[in-house]
Parts: structure tokens; C-alpha cells; sequence
């Protein structure tokens, strides 16, 4: 049995995280998490303000979200999380606790992603942030487990590519 090892669906706002981590959930057999649910209210109410978050806002935010990923390992439940974790540090941050985790990269030029904010609405992530996600985005680095999903697919390519490259036959049930 191929044993599933916990992922972060990760890139900048409007890029599909959230759409793609739950379709990938479902056809892994795992939970979804998405990562924005688990904001305090103080940053979402930066956020919807319009303020991009400094790394000080993060942090904390970022403590909370490896630390469900890694109950949900230690339980033997591993999952899918959207995450935008944007920066290495905070990715490390997340391997501090979870070692194993598997990065899903949906890279995307800065004008795709912008039409898609377009025609979405969001709790509390204006389309005006994005120029800030950009401006923080540093890319998976080779050392870093991770597979990068170009943001034109549609969501049923990515999750096709995704269980291909992972050798995740549809059958493979969940640990």
C-alpha cells in the first residue's frame, strides 16, 4: 500500500489553493484543511483591511497550522492543506513539525492569477494584496520536497498530474 504522506498546497492568493487541496483530498481519501480557517481574527481583520501581513502576524498563524498538520500525522490521518506559505522560513517552519510534508507549488503568472481574483470573492483577501504575496513568494527550492503544478491547469489536470508524478493510482487507498 502506498502510504500518503502529508501535503501543503501552497502559492500566492488567488491561485487556487483552496480549490485544488480539496479536490485533492477527495481523491486521496484524505481531510482538507484550508490554513485560512485557522487565521486569528486580528489577521483577517488586517486582511480585509487591505494590510498584507508581516512575518511577526504569520508566525503565530503558521505554529497553529503545522501543529494540526502533525496531530493529524500523529493520529494517523495525514492531510491536505492550503497553506500559502510563501516563504522558506515559514515552510521550515512547518517541516519543524511535520518532516515529511510534500509541497504542491501552483505557480502561475502574476496576470492569470490576477484574473482569477477577479471573479472571486473572499472572506477577507482582497484582489490588492496580491502585488504583496508576489513580493514575499519565494519558490520551492530543489532541496525542498515538492511538485510544481502550473496554475493553467484545470483542477482535474492537477489532480491527474499530481497522482501521476506521486504514482498514486486512483485505487490507492488511504493509509
Amino acid at each position: 500500500m502506498t502510504v500518503i504522506r502529508p501535503v501543503v498546497v501552497m502559492g500566492v492568493s488567488g491561485s487556487g489553493k483552496s480549490v485544488l487541496g480539496q479536490a485533492l483530498g477527495q481523491s486521496l481519501g484524505i481531510p482538507f484543511i484550508d490554513a485560512d480557517d485557522l487565521h486569528p481574527a486580528s489577521n483577517k481583520a488586517l486582511m480585509a483591511a487591505g494590510t498584507p501581513l508581516t512575518d511577526e502576524d504569520r508566525i503565530p498563524w503558521l505554529k497553529v497550522v503545522a501543529a494540526t498538520i502533525a496531530k493529524g500525522v500523529n493520529e494517523g490521518h495525514p492531510s491536505v492543506v492550503a497553506c500559502s506559505a510563501l516563504k522558506r522560513s515559514y515552510r521550515d517552519l512547518l517541516r519543524s513539525q511535520v518532516p515529511d510534508l510534500l509541497l504542491i507549488y501552483i505557480d502561475g503568472a502574476a496576470e492569470i492569477i490576477a484574473r482569477r481574483l477577479e471573479t472571486r470573492e473572499h472572506e477577507f483577501m482582497p484582489a490588492t494584496l496580491l502585488a504583496s504575496q508576489l513580493a514575499t513568494l519565494e519558490p520551492p527550492q530543489a532541496d525542498e520536497a515538492h511538485l510544481r503544478v502550473p496554475a493553467e491547469l484545470t483542477v482535474e489536470e492537477a489532480v491527474e498530474l499530481i497522482r501521476n508524478t506521486l504514482d498514486l493510482s486512483p485505487a490507492t487507498p488511504p493509509r
